[in-house]
């Protein structure tokens, strides 16, 4: 099944494993659409590991990109960027943020639905599907696991198109084209 890469669709969400290929898909389906593009990042680099991965996504973006950093705040950072094709890399760094931070994950995942919803630019959002392998042995691990899904589910369900990676190929588990709320 091919893959429509026109942006104007309101949310398209982008799933996968780690390094499937999630980021680089997702900036070219952004970079569909006429610059400047907005790059949303969550990551904050609190190791040499994290600052490599960083700066290698930063390397892939040209100066058509402006990026802005809410490791916490995307809910508000999303209202104050409400026009222009937007890329949020990533959702499940997001909510790792949250629960470290002893959040409430139901709260700040209603107000990033509603800041999500109330864009006029298209808006492509990347998470991680945490829910293929072995459960968890601890609590917190098996807590984030279950958030992540619930989050990528409701996101899902909110948006009219969601693409699975997997090995850099992007497969199509929902196209539903036009305008959602």
């Amino acid at each position: 099944m091919s893959v429509d890469r026109a942006p104007a669709r309101r949310l398209t969400l982008v799933l996968g494993g780690a390094r499937s290929g999630k980021s680089r898909h997702a900036e070219a389906l952004i970079e569909e659409a006429p610059s400047p593009w907005l790059y949303v990042a969550t990551a904050e680099a609190f190791d040499d590991e994290m600052r490599e991965r960083i700066a290698l996504h930063r390397s892939r973006r040209d100066g058509g990109w402006r990026t802005h950093e809410a490791p916490l705040a995307l809910a508000d950072t999303l209202a104050a960027l409400s026009v222009g094709p937007l890329l949020i890399d990533c959702l499940t760094l997001w909510l790792s943020n949250h629960l470290l931070a002893g959040s409430d994950i139901a709260a700040e995942s209603a107000r990033l639905e509603q800041a999500i919803a109330a864009r006029s630019g298209p808006t492509v959002a990347v998470a991680n599907e945490v829910g293929l392998g072995i459960v968890p042995d601890n609590a917190l691990a098996r807590r984030f696991r279950d958030e992540a899904g619930r989050l990528n589910q409701r996101l899902a369900a909110r948006a009219d198109r969601v693409l699975f990676m997997v090995a850099g190929l992007p497969m199509v588990v929902k196209d539903e084209p036009g305008e959602r709320r």
